[in-house]
């Protein structure tokens, strides 16, 4: 009967997904269905863990976070856990043999959400490596099945990649992280006074990300390909979006691409997929 735990728990973390985020589960669908639980049960854990930091207010977070970390390292031990987004996650750790330094450095990436307003260069770097580059290089994991020769290869473009979209969260989100959570992670910017000329130099840094990861993307095996440039469409449509902005309304607003769009996104990414344009 452990595979029937193993099914629910795996089924936790898919509907975790699907009801945090949408996009990113249009576009798991996307992927071969060998694929799909696996990822499911990454972003399942990570959604969980981000949850703590910028959701429970009311609630202890730092003891929270701690408890959530213990018990995750608890079920890589010991191979199961009665938490079930915890359990189909180390189950994916185990299978693909996930490096335990990137969820270190995650899990650590969360505890800075905890104290951590303003960030230096230094640090906006570590932490965007350890809360969003990581999450991809584990998907990579995932994407290579074993292949550590590719894995290698695509490992710079899949960080560019995870960096792309933090980068596109934050400044999607500049209004509920200054206003709501007092943060600021684009170091050396005044959101009191956030010009064009700080949103341009954002912006040029988020399309080299941008750039960079294309070129992986095409490499990617077959299987994972299309999901994964489905993604990447959808977070450069957005970020093209906010380019057209105002700085002003940036900080006003959350700006987001309607469901149609996102429609229309797909259709046009099947249509390049199609003919070899990816």
């Amino acid at each position: 009967m452990i595979n029937l735990f193993h099914e629910v728990s795996q089924a936790c973390s898919r509907i975790t997904t699907e009801r945090y985020s949408t996009s990113f589960s249009s576009a798991i669908r996307l992927l071969n269905p060998a694929m799909r639980t696996p990822i499911f049960n990454i972003y399942g854990f990570v959604r969980f863990a981000d949850e703590i930091v910028d959701s429970f207010h009311g609630y202890d977070k730092a003891t929270l976070l701690t408890e959530f970390k213990a018990a995750t390292y608890e079920a890589l031990d010991r191979g199961i856990s009665l938490n079930p987004i915890l359990h189909s996650f180390q189950l994916t750790v185990r299978e693909f043999n996930i490096d335990r330094e990137l969820i270190d450095a995650f899990l650590f990436s969360m505890e800075m959400d905890l104290d951590k307003r303003k960030y230096d260069r230094a640090g906006y770097e570590q932490y965007i490596y350890g809360s969003a580059e990581v999450v991809g290089l584990m998907c990579l994991y995932v994407f290579c099945h074993g292949n550590v020769h590719q894995y290698a290869q695509l490992k710079p473009y899949a960080r560019s990649l995870g960096a792309a979209f933090q980068k596109v969260n934050f400044l999607r989100d500049l209004k509920a992280d200054y206003e709501g959570l007092e943060r600021v992670y684009f170091p050396g910017c005044d959101f009191r006074n956030f010009t064009e000329k700080d949103k341009a130099e954002i912006e040029a840094d988020i399309q080299k990300d941008f750039d960079h990861a294309l070129q992986g993307i095409q490499r990617l095996p077959l299987q994972a390909r299309f999901g994964v440039y489905v993604a990447y469409k959808y977070y450069l449509s957005l970020f093209k979006k906010i380019k057209k902005v105002q700085p002003q309304r940036i900080l006003d607003e959350r700006i987001r691409i309607p469901d149609y769009g996102k429609v229309f996104i797909l259709a046009k990414a099947g249509i390049r997929s199609q003919l070899n344009l990816l």
